[in-house]
């Protein structure tokens, strides 16, 4: 992941904000509202103001299902807690600030497999029916973003042999690296 954080970082430096202001390897910490701070993985304050923060996530199996469930509610958490915090004054008087969600997921048999669900008193959402983790994912990406939690979700995929050399999928063109790089830009491109 440390590969794409060097991607988003230069573009943030890129578009006219200098590099002082943005946080990558320490003092990552931001105050939360229900827990005292949350360290998130790429950081953008300048002169006081929280510009950008970024999570960047991956799961590589074989549990799938406890870290589908494990990421999605930490991810769930860490927007309400930030969110919670912006609202009650925790980073003085930062207009809202571009909040974004980087995740990719390994492409192996088990993650492009069918999943079964279990509905022992109510039926769930017809889409997660027979869907696989990479389905499960790219639902999850994208409504953290139709439901305002993040400002910008991506998520790819890559095989185990090919994600070193940089090789990966996207597997929805509404959550490509380009569409949340572009957000993250033109957020940012007001503080330049």
């Amino acid at each position: 992941m440390d590969g794409f954080i060097r991607l988003f970082m230069d573009l943030v430096t890129d578009s006219g904000l200098p590099e002082r202001y943005v946080y990558s390897k320490k003092t990552l910490e931001l105050p939360g509202f229900f827990r005292p701070t949350k360290e998130w993985d790429l950081l953008v304050v300048a002169d006081g103001t929280l510009v950008a923060a970024i999570e960047a996530k991956s799961q590589v199996g074989p549990s799938f299902g406890n870290n589908f469930n494990n990421r999605t509610e930490e991810a769930m958490g860490s927007a309400l807690d930030i969110w919670t915090a912006y609202r009650e004054g925790a980073f003085l008087s930062s207009p809202q600030p571009f909040l974004g969600y980087f995740f990719m997921l390994e492409n192996c048999p088990p993650s492009n497999s069918a999943v079964r669900v279990k509905e022992p008193h109510f039926k769930v959402f017809p889409e997660f029916v027979g869907s696989s983790y990479m389905k499960r994912y790219e639902l999850f990406c994208r409504r953290i973003v139709l439901e305002r939690h993040y400002t910008s979700a991506a998520f790819i995929t890559s095989r185990r042999t090919e994600g070193e050399q940089g090789v990966f999928e996207t597997p929805s063109p509404d959550l490509s690296i380009e569409s949340f790089a572009k957000s993250l830009v033109a957020h940012v491109s007001r503080f330049a």
